[in-house]
């Protein structure tokens, strides 16, 4: 099927933005079209003003002070109607294009929030950013000159007007130079459409690599990678200075035709207006006015010229944006009749569960398990084995292939997202803090009492440390929290999903930057106090043995199951992984 072309997919474009914001889009056009009629007003008085003020004046030597003063008071007044309707023209047309950012923003950011966790591990952040920034601004950048565009039609068709009751040769030089603009205008947009596109590209991709490079500050510096990493992005910097030095070729090309199709227009008006007064079928008045039209006729041009231009990048990049719309959403929005999950703890069950990360080998491999309801299950498998996989699949940020996760004996699929995850609490190893207070991020603006902030605080054991924070509770954090240890980070993190009374609590290796007296007195109280069933990624002994029962987990698969001292005795291979982490040889990090 044959893509539509670019001034149709443009027309489109405008047409949804206005139908958007249709105030903002009428009140900047009537101004817009008012000031074209005071525009050409202005060169009906300069033409009386020529016939009744100055040739009279170079005729007779004398000049009628009745005159000058009322030609300055028209002039005034057509000077004051056109200052207020730019006002008007140019506040309205801000306002249209900020609401339709906001409106991108706002939809861009609602997208982000409930496209699956897939699309962010698939996409690099620095496109997300470039997405929510640049791409932004340059698909409602059209919207500016838009209204003004408006009133230049308006304009023309006022001059055409104008002209045709001067003398209907002018006519025909003002109505040549239109279709030449836009046949100027139709050769440029076929030209732009794919530099256009790849300056986007470009664009994503410096993007991209200066966020890896400012995330990974520590790597780069410890590894000594700082001259690749500057090389890195100055090949991407470069690329994108060669796209845009290609696209400025052919602006380079286009623009000078733009510019000088009215300033053409004025010297052939110049060359015929002198022939018709010379032979007396015009009279100088009439010339000026005419000029007068031509050269007001130059910037509103030059401002139609900039809106043509920007109409393809609008066009181009607001379909890069429609297309991230367009992505898969998580499901949500169950019907009424939905299943509800109970106030008390939750069994989890996996049944002959696969699950796999786009094209590679499943990580999760018809696995079978259950986390009975109240109890505590330790994970524990080698780097690689899927427990992190298998974390993710319980509060489903991903889906499986096949098989079903439940939940209190519940298929995940067909409870509500929103109920489940009110249910579910899933603490990871790498805790992520905003720049805010600590409060801020762990009530993550919730109105929680602070006797629920303290005795959450006290079960993950951030109290004390917390107390003794310069502001307590309302101390700020850096971003990421790096003014904080990773254990205390972690707490944190334990701390704000505590808060929120889960029926079924994730510690994917939650407290391993925590000393391990007191993680072993984190799980020991959360047995004691907390009325949930508990999943724990553990590597270190001291966990193990805390649980009830311990799930070992090898390629994707529950290869044995029972207490840590049964499958000590039982299975060799865990015996061996358990010696390894007894004996530090083991971390960790890394987990699947």
């Amino acid at each position: 099927m044959r893509t539509p072309g670019i001034v149709r997919r443009g027309t489109r474009l405008l047409v949804r933005y206005v139908r958007a914001q249709p105030v903002p889009f009428l009140v900047s056009s009537v101004g817009a079209a008012i000031y074209a009629g005071a525009a050409v007003g202005t060169t009906i008085v300069l033409g009386r003003v020529t016939n009744n003020v100055i040739v009279p004046t170079f005729e007779t030597g004398r000049v009628s002070s009745h005159a000058v003063l009322m030609t300055g008071v028209a002039l005034l007044c057509v000077g004051l109607l056109r200052a207020m309707t730019i006002v008007l023209r140019r506040y309205f047309a801000a306002l249209l294009t900020f609401r339709t950012q906001r409106q991108w923003r706002r939809d861009l950011a609602g997208t982000y929030l409930d496209v699956p966790l897939k699309y962010h591990r698939e996409t690099p952040t620095g496109t997300l950013l470039a997405h929510a920034d640049a791409d932004i601004v340059a698909a409602s950048e059209v919207l500016n000159p838009l209204p003004f565009s408006f009133g230049v039609v308006m304009l023309v068709v006022f001059a055409v007007i104008s002209l045709a009751t001067v003398d209907w040769a002018l006519m025909v030089v003002a109505l040549l130079l239109f279709p030449g603009l836009a046949l100027v205008n139709r050769a440029y947009t076929r030209r732009v459409e794919k530099p256009l596109g790849e300056i986007q590209q470009r664009v994503g991709q410096v993007s991209r690599i200066a966020h890896e490079s400012f995330d990974g500050v520590l790597v780069i510096k410890t590894l000594g990678r700082a001259d690749d990493e500057e090389a890195r992005l100055g090949e991407a910097s470069d690329q994108l200075r060669q796209a845009r030095i290609a696209m400025g070729r052919i602006r380079g090309t286009f623009e000078p035709m733009i510019d000088a199709l009215p300033n053409l227009g004025i010297i052939l008006l110049l060359l015929i207006g002198s022939w018709q007064v010379s032979i007396g079928r015009l009279d100088t008045g009439q010339v000026v006015q005419a000029a007068a039209l031509f050269g007001l006729l130059a910037f509103p041009m030059r401002v139609f010229g900039f809106f043509l231009q920007e109409l393809p990048r609008a066009v181009v990049v607001s379909s890069r944006l429609d297309k991230v719309m367009a992505a898969d959403r998580e499901a949500s929005g169950s019907d009424p009749g939905a299943p509800q999950l109970p106030d008390t703890p939750l069994s989890v069950r996996f049944e002959s569960v696969t699950c796999r990360h786009g094209d590679d080998p499943a990580v999760i491999d018809g696995l079978d398990l259950e986390v009975p309801a109240g109890k505590v299950v330790a994970l524990v498998g080698a780097t690689g084995s899927g427990k992190s996989t298998l974390c993710e699949l319980i509060p489903r940020l991903v889906d499986p292939e096949s098989g079903v996760v439940r939940i209190g004996g519940v298929d995940l699929r067909d409870l509500d997202p929103i109920v489940v995850r009110d249910a579910v609490a899933l603490v990871f190893q790498e805790s992520f803090l905003f720049a805010d207070t600590v409060r801020e991020n762990v009530t993550l603006g919730a109105d929680v009492s602070d006797a629920d902030l303290d005795a959450a605080a006290a079960v993950a054991h951030a109290a004390t440390f917390v107390s003794r924070l310069p502001q307590g509770w309302d101390t700020l954090v850096g971003e990421r929290g790096v003014t904080l240890s990773g254990g205390q980070r972690q707490r944190l993190a334990l701390t704000r999903a505590l808060l929120r009374r889960p029926r079924v609590l994730i510690l994917d290796d939650a407290t391993s930057a925590v000393d391990p007296v007191i993680e072993a007195a984190i799980l020991r109280d959360l047995r004691e106090t907390l009325a949930t069933s508990t999943l724990v990624v553990a590597h270190r002994i001291s966990t193990i043995e805390l649980a009830d029962s311990v799930a070992f987990l090898e390629e994707g698969r529950i290869v044995a199951q029972g207490t840590h001292s049964e499958l000590l005795v039982s299975d060799a291979r865990y015996a061996h992984l358990v010696r390894a982490y007894a004996e530090g040889r083991i971390g960790s990090e890394g987990s699947a």
